[in-house]
């Protein structure tokens, strides 16, 4: 149970002086709830960048040191927990992920692990066998360039619809990409969004068509939309309770997941009005077990008029907070919709997709400013990076210079060396996931060349090195949930599978990788005072994790596991025998 009166009433003694964490002597110290001590303990404090244990008292750290100074907080009713060694640090913050879709791929058929289109035929039969007739069938995570054989009668590695659609007469499939910029559909489904040969391409998008101009069920970018459209039709037709009842145990299942994973708050990039109403009702009656802090996600038309009424901070004990706009620019580098300066090595002639005009996201960059909200531009290829650059120092231009506007690149993957400099000067955050590195390895080289990727590709080091701040996550659920995956590609730039290692001079050290997922993270949300460092009057968030990702050798930092995760002072997951 949250303790709000006496949370506000310790916070006010504290900001005005009334309580003193160093200088009072052991009968004067407050009391606290909880102490963790004999720990090795990071706290990413620059001041204080290593303790030995830690008090908490109600949701705030009270006091951070050696295990003497901190018992001094210890009284009749403190919980106290050895840690027996084990290492601390401040709880994982997600910098960019979609929580509401994660928590829908923990419902649908998850394809992230799979290497093969025929097992991915085998898992959507299976599921038909269990489906009525007529319901969808959905799945994400597939990728085409990750897959161990190539189906036959393929295009740019892409399947056929024909051996999908065989499978399953009676049921539409949408099977979505692990980037979330392309889906495959089967006959079924194409039947019930009117797609022929005779459907134009959308713009920003393509329906990706054989020699004799018929579909083959891949759709990218915006041709997505046709597709997702009549499965639309079909949810509507589920029933309000039936749709919310959905989306609810997805978000159980998304909070879950975060917090076995050590993660502690989540940024979520992009959020509808009516899952920011429901985050907002879940905060207030305290029903999220993390912090979420969300980006708005629509037009600017419809925005317009309704922004004031959803920029709120730290909702619900500091768990909900909306203070950004999310927009894009392009797609992904993996179907072909990265918007590129130069053509695609293995598509001659193709620069990729723009998927949203470039004055729709002006619209929107104006919104921003009027009210007070930071604007988040996906932003994959070279060329899409540019004007992403280009608008914003337009903005700054036209609305007036701000230092602390904290305006940020939604995974700035693939940069022009010029541009590089450019981030950091113009203090635009490089919103980035690290995963993506690795994850991608096996194929940027073929999509931009040599030059192109060992110049630009995430290119954290020279990023860093050039006073830029550089963020971390994991895009869930286009990767995994998994800080520790991302953490060890971000240090080591290598592919665990088969010890691939892309361009190793751009990885960060451990110490930049720990301030990426945490105080960066912090940083990138204006939320530095109350989060990502372990230090007194900050919120109790952290992580205790099986061994020290500092000094740990590479080959083990995969084997790390987070052993418990504590939101406000209260432990929210632990695999600890009780």
């Amino acid at each position: 149970m949250r303790r709000t009166m006496k949370r506000i009433a310790y916070r006010f003694a504290l900001a005005t002086g009334l309580l003193s964490l160093w200088a009072c002597g052991r009968e004067a110290s407050p009391k606290a709830d909880l102490i963790l001590t004999h720990g090795v303990i990071y706290t990413v404090n620059a001041g204080q960048p290593q303790a030995e244990a830690l008090a908490i008292r109600d949701d705030t750290l009270l006091a951070v040191g050696s295990a003497e100074a901190v018992d001094a907080y210890r009284g009749p009713q403190t919980k106290v927990i050895d840690l027996e060694g084990r290492f601390v640090m401040p709880g994982f913050i997600e910098g960019h992920g979609h929580f509401s879709g994660l928590g829908l791929s923990l419902i649908e058929l998850n394809f992230l692990g799979v290497k093969s289109w025929q097992k991915i035929l085998g898992m959507v039969a299976d599921q038909a066998a269990q489906t009525p007739p007529g319901e969808w069938i959905v799945g994400r995570g597939w990728h085409q360039e990750k897959w161990t054989v190539e189906p036959q009668h393929s295009l740019n590695g892409y399947p056929h619809h024909r051996s999908l659609s065989e499978l399953t007469p009676e049921h539409p499939v949408m099977l979505i990409h692990a980037s979330g910029h392309s889906l495959f559909a089967n006959e079924k489904a194409m039947e019930l969004a009117g797609v022929s040969m005779e459907t134009a391409d959308p713009a920003g998008g393509e329906i990706v068509r054989d020699a004799t101009g018929k579909p083959t069920g891949v759709f990218e970018e915006r041709a997505m939309g046709l597709i997702r459209e009549a499965y639309q039709q079909y949810q509507n037709s589920l029933g309000e309770a039936q749709r919310k009842a959905q989306w609810h145990k997805g978000i159980a299942l998304a909070q879950e997941e975060c917090l076995a994973n050590g993660i502690t708050s989540f940024q979520d990039a992009g959020s509808k009005f009516y899952e920011l109403d429901a985050y907002r009702q879940m905060a207030e009656q305290g029903e999220l077990d993390l912090r979420l802090w969300a980006m708005v996600r629509h037009s600017a038309e419809e925005m317009r008029g309704k922004l004031a009424d959803y920029r709120w901070i730290g909702l619900g004990n500091d768990h909900l907070t909306v203070r950004a706009i999310k927009s894009e620019v392009d797609g992904a580098l993996g179907a072909y919709g990265a918007w590129l300066l130069e053509p695609y090595n293995d598509k001659p002639g193709f620069t990729g997709q723009n998927t949203t005009p470039v004055e729709e996201v002006k619209r929107i960059a104006g919104l921003a400013v009027d009210n007070d909200m930071q604007l988040c531009v996906h932003a994959i290829g070279d060329r899409a990076n540019r004007v992403v650059l280009d608008l914003f120092e337009e903005s700054f231009e036209q609305y007036g210079p701000d230092e602390d506007r904290r305006w940020r690149v939604e995974h700035a993957q693939h940069l022009a060396v010029s541009d590089i400099e450019r981030m950091a000067r113009l203090n635009a955050i490089a919103s980035m996931q690290a995963i993506h590195c690795t994850s991608d390895a096996p194929f940027v080289v073929k999509r931009l060349g040599e030059e192109r990727a060992r110049e630009g590709a995430y290119a954290w080091r020279s990023l860093l090195d050039a006073g830029a701040v550089v963020t971390n996550g994991t895009d869930a659920p286009v990767e995994d949930v998994d800080p520790i995956a991302s953490f060890y590609a971000s240090v080591t730039r290598r592919r665990p599978d088969n010890g691939l290692v892309f361009f190793p001079e751009q990885a960060m050290t451990r110490e930049e990788a720990i301030y990426s997922y945490t105080m960066a993270n912090a940083y990138a949300a204006f939320e530095e005072d109350r989060k990502g460092s372990l230090e007194p009057g900050k919120l109790a968030d952290l992580v205790v994790l099986s061994q020290n990702l500092l000094t740990c050798p590479d080959d083990d930092i995969l084997k790390t596991r987070v052993d418990m995760t504590f939101v406000g002072g209260e432990l929210k997951y632990s695999r600890m025998p009780k």
